[in-house]
């Protein structure tokens, strides 16, 4: 076991704050990574304070976007070599027996997914993960990730949930050429979900709260703009969109975004609201739509992700902020002060 430096909340109303802990020793089959970056995820803020429903086991290191270099592997590692550059997303490990393992889904593991942060680890040593706000982290070689980037590795860090989560659904639904896709919110998800949809070929349109985005959906790369609160914008886009993505992370109803899809149009769910959304049937039945939810991405598709961001340049826009300042990115993350993703430079540790 070595002990290393972190940031955890030691319970649900304490701030973030530095501390030490331990990282176990190699086995056969481990990497273990120098975290260089690190991304913060809403989720990382409701694990935190535990706004899942009494889940969080305190202390808790969070963070699941991160991007480092291999210190060293274990003897049966055949995948990385030291110094290679690397990614671990949300899990770190599955059961790798069941039907949804094997047939490379193992994000939606039969027997539950190791999340790499807040769960326990499967070997029977009673280990809690700890996350990526951390000098390192040590992770089985089946659940780390290639990383070819070398220019904007913190605009890499968020591709491995923020990414992941759009680009896998927007795959799921064959976006491509021709196809008409809208973005609903315009934050770590939809800012990443436009520049998916736009580089798949597709004509696409972000609906957003907040009036004053309009440049900024522009400038990822969207063709269209609507203002959600103009009833009458809405209105004249209904039964027109093949695929609607709808990202926001805030209570709210379904229904008017279903709406909008024409004949087996997708309404595609990545955010998580803290209360049950609305959902008209109506609006359902209409045009045979459906609802289809989405959990990150599996391991294989998580690289081939990676893999097309470095081939056509996609990062995630971010802000790069010191370890001490996590707490006040909590807090402006909420207050939506942000374009689009905080990444810790864990240099700062």
């Amino acid at each position: 076991m070595r002990t290393v430096k972190a940031y955890a909340a030691q319970d649900s109303k304490a701030p973030i704050a530095a501390t030490t802990i331990s990282r176990r020793d190699l086995k056969e089959h481990d990497v273990q990574v120098e975290i260089l970056y690190c991304g913060i995820c809403h989720s990382d803020i409701h694990t935190a304070r535990n706004e899942w429903g009494g889940s969080t086991i305190y202390p808790v290191v969070p963070g699941h976007e991160i991007v480092g270099t291999v210190k060293a592997v274990g003897n049966g590692v055949k995948r990385f070599k030291v110094g290679e550059t690397v990614g671990v997303g949300v899990m770190v490990d599955t059961c790798r027996t069941c039907n949804n393992c094997k047939s490379d889904y193992e994000q939606y593991c039969e027997n539950g997914m190791t999340g790499t942060y807040n769960a326990q680890e499967r070997d029977g040593s009673g280990m809690i993960t700890m996350g990526g706000y951390s000098a390192e982290i040590v992770t089985d070689e089946n659940y780390v990730l290639r990383v070819n980037e070398t220019d904007n590795l913190a605009g890499v860090a968020p591709l491995l949930c923020a990414g992941i989560t759009t680009y896998s659904p927007l795959k799921f639904a064959d976006v491509k050429a021709g196809m008409k896709v809208a973005v609903v919110g315009l934050g770590g998800l939809g800012h990443m979900a436009v520049k998916f949809a736009v580089a798949f070929g597709a004509e696409v349109t972000v609906i957003s709260t907040s009036e004053s985005k309009v440049k900024e959906a522009s400038k990822l790369g969207a063709h269209h703009f609507i203002y959600a609160k103009d009833a009458a914008a809405v209105k004249s886009v209904d039964s027109t969109f093949d695929v609607v993505l709808d990202a926001i992370s805030a209570d709210h109803d379904y229904t008017p975004y279903l709406n909008l899809l024409k004949l087996h149009g997708k309404l595609l769910v990545v955010g998580l609201p803290e209360h049950q959304p609305k959902v008209l049937p109506f609006s359902l039945i209409k045009n045979r739509r459906s609802i289809i939810g989405s959990g990150i991405g599996s391991i294989k598709e998580t690289q081939e992700m990676l893999d097309f961001c470095h081939e056509n340049k996609i990062f995630a826009d971010v802000e790069t902020i010191s370890a001490d300042k996590i707490n006040e990115a909590y807090e402006r993350m909420i207050k939506g002060d942000i374009k689009y993703r905080f990444v810790i430079d864990m240099s700062t540790l």
